[in-house]
């Protein structure tokens, strides 16, 4: 069944009367200016589009577009201000077998919305064609975009010199006492003064924000008593998630999350976003028609050659955004140059980035998307992240984006979990990783803080989860426990699960603090996912992209029972935050430092003392080594244009069960040696003092850094 058409003099419930003008092509989506409002809606497929003012009490009001320029069907209303909530019908051909799908009966959200309100009830109209979709679907708004910015100022920290925190918006504020109530859960709870002075007194210098872009609840979740907590389900990839706004009035979401950044930035913190380009919330062929398939199914999606009634998946999820069409990339490149220009974030997480670079199977780092993030004044200019990896054949390229981009270092988490877990013969891959991936990152001119270093991350055991599980436990979730990764390198230190037996627990710590200390002393880009400082659980469950509850939040009583874990986070984070020879602009080279020195920048010994030989890197110990870091061998500039002179480490890292004595390097390399960093001690220090060539205990499992004094 096909709507009835308006008549010919629109009019809305709350303006009357609606003057129609021809407008312009040029920006997509709804554009208040002050005056009135520019409708822009791309479609080479459509016959026909018609505009749909939606009233306060449901009702719609058709406006067709009559004005087409390069298939963007547009018009200017000068009686439409923000609040006004709206949506599209296109008509043109409906053949899914030839991936045409226009449907008129659905009211269908502006892919360039900037706010949306209401919410989807899972109708059959959703799914069914000639089924008006009106009323069960939400709608979008047209927003205020003026806003007093005040003296905002992008922090603009290199990268060098970043702690990226990864956290979700509800999980963070959702059971804090210090959050009042009405503010849990959303942006203003985010930007309450005591998250701020939790991430400040750990020394976060950015802020990486789970998916805010507004996406869709799953209905197959709904149904099962769940929700879709983690996000990555977009449909708005210009809007700010609306749940997650304390205001209640439509399009008001957007000025909160302004507000939220701009109190970020007072505060020197980096605000990064978690997008999800890859994808919709469409889903697949069977997946319910909202906006993108109803408006152009073939320029927005992949769709498979020879049977495009069904869509190309690289990503899990039911199809594949089409970044080969122009519009669509478009689209991404207007999206993300509007986050940095009108919502000031500083940066980007790019979920399933290799998906963004296949141009038509194989994935390409040349690829149109790359050319034109490279190329583009503002976008370019940020920080680009990319997970490099999608679940299509040949999607895992680590090591192989191009030179502007940083790259979540996959090799990185496995490596370092491998090593503290005991398993043979990882030195060398160790060693690499510690140092920054040169062998992954150099070749093409990137640098060591191109390694984005991290454990743990949202997709995965916590890190309190990593030393007490050997399996995956996701019941709760409902898939029988047969979703989630089965592969998890982790080591439940002789317990499965919650135990009362203190050597368990003292050794879960010290496990704890090793990968910790191991993750901010590394050259690269430390990320931490929220709440690891604190010890926090998810019960064994390593998928909780379902589970919205206290079993995902961030539980902040764990700050006084866990204080210790605080305390040593923030020791171990402060001690690279004040020594460079931690976070180098340069890769290690190993030669002198200076002609007449034969001091290298780095060295590496075996716990008796001795600088490693190829044998011993080769040889079945595996587990122990001691590495000199030369803080007088940075030799290159701060931000000032200073040459950098820094105090010089030796971090003795012991994965053996029992305990080893680490010879300390002769006088030449320094004569004294304070502790500055023991992961034996539940806060991570003592002060011990030791001289060159001595004997030093290091407890097994654990790592000793020291600072040379003399």
């Amino acid at each position: 069944m096909t709507p009835p058409v308006s008549d010919s003099t629109p009019e809305t419930a709350e303006t009357g009367p609606l003057g129609v003008w021809p407008g312009h092509a040029y920006p997509l989506g709804a554009t208040y200016d002050g005056a009135g409002t520019n409708f822009s809606l791309f479609s080479e497929v459509a016959d026909r589009v018609e505009l749909c003012l939606i009233a306060r009490d449901g009702t719609e009001s058709r406006v067709p577009l009559e004005e087409v320029d390069g298939f963007v069907w547009h018009a200017y209303l000068p009686a439409v201000v923000p609040g006004q909530r709206y949506g599209y019908r296109v008509y043109g051909e409906f053949d899914p077998e030839q991936g045409l799908r226009c449907d008129p009966s659905k009211l269908l959200l502006d892919p360039y919305g900037k706010a949306f309100d209401g919410s989807f009830d899972g109708h059959e109209s959703l799914h069914t064609y000639g089924i008006d979709s009106l009323g069960h679907t939400m709608t979008t708004v047209v927003i205020n975009p003026f806003f007093d910015w005040a003296s905002d100022r992008q922090p603009k920290r290199p990268y060098h010199e970043t702690v990226i925190y990864e956290a979700h918006v509800k999980g963070m504020t959702a059971t804090h006492p210090g959050v009042p109530a009405e503010l849990r859960g959303t942006y203003a709870g985010l930007a309450h003064p005591v998250i701020i002075d939790h991430l400040q007194s750990l020394g976060v210098t950015a802020i990486e924000l789970m998916p805010v872009h507004q996406f869709l609840q799953d209905q197959i979740l709904l149904d099962k008593g769940l929700r879709n907590y983690w996000g990555y389900n977009t449909f708005g990839f210009l809007a700010p998630h609306t749940d997650y706004s304390s205001a209640v009035k439509p399009g008001a979401t957007v000025s909160e999350f302004k507000a939220m950044v701009r109190t970020f930035h007072e505060a020197g913190i980096e605000v990064i976003l978690d997008v999800v380009y890859n994808h919709t919330a469409e889903g697949n062929h069977l997946g319910p028609t909202i906006g993108f398939r109803g408006i152009d199914n073939a320029a927005y999606y992949r769709l498979v050659d020879g049977d495009p009634e069904h869509y190309m998946d690289y990503t899990g999820t039911g199809n594949s955004l089409n970044a080969r069409h122009p519009h669509t990339l478009q689209l991404i490149m207007d999206s993300l140059r509007y986050w940095v220009t009108e919502m000031h974030v500083d940066g980007f997480r790019f979920d399933l980035a290799s998906t963004l670079a296949r141009e038509l199977h194989d994935v390409d780092r040349l690829s149109a998307f790359f050319d034109l993030v490279q190329q583009d004044p503002i976008v370019s200019q940020v920080k680009l992240i990319a997970e490099p990896w999608d679940v299509g054949e040949g999607g895992y390229q680590v090591g192989n984006f191009p030179g502007l981009w940083t790259e979540w270092n996959g090799k990185y988490r496995d490596t370092v979990r491998d090593y503290w877990r005991g398993e043979p013969a990882t030195l060398g891959e160790f060693a690499s990783r510690f140092t920054g991936s040169s062998d992954l990152y150099k070749d093409d001119g990137r640098r060591p803080s191109a390694s984005i270093n991290f454990v743990v991350a949202h997709d995965g055991f916590t890190l309190r989860d990593l030393v007490s599980y050997n399996e995956k436990h996701n019941e709760a979730n409902g898939e029988d426990n047969r979703d989630g990764e089965s592969h998890n390198r982790s080591w439940n230190c002789g317990v499965e699960g919650p135990t009362d037996d203190p050597e368990v627990l003292e050794l879960r710590g010290r496990q704890s603090r090793n990968i910790l200390a191991t993750l901010m002393l590394s050259q690269g880009t430390p990320m931490v996912a929220h709440g690891d400082e604190l010890g926090r659980t998810q019960q064994g469950n390593n998928n909780v992209y379902c589970q919205d509850s206290e079993l995902s939040w961030m539980d902040w009583s764990l700050s006084e029972k866990n204080s210790d874990l605080l305390d040593f986070t923030r020791n171990v984070i402060a001690l690279r935050r004040k020594h460079p020879v931690f976070r180098r602009r340069r890769f290690f080279d190993g030669r002198p430092i200076r002609s007449r020195d034969q001091q290298r920048d780095i060295a590496w010994f075996t716990p008796s003392g001795e600088e490693m030989t190829p044998e011993d890197w080769d040889s079945g110990f595996g587990k122990s080594l001691a590495v000199f870091l030369n803080g007088e061998g940075i030799q290159e500039p701060n931000q000032r244009g200073e040459r950098v002179v820094d105090d010089s480490f030796v971090l003795c890292f012991n994965a053996h069960h029992e305990a080893l004595d680490f010879t300390l390097p002769s006088a030449d390399y320094g004569t004294e040696w304070t502790v500055a960093i023991d992961t034996a001690v539940p806060d991570g220090l003592s002060g011990n003092v030791h001289e060159s060539g001595a004997e030093v205990p290091v407890k097994g499992r654990s790592l000793l850094v020291l600072r040379r004094t003399a």
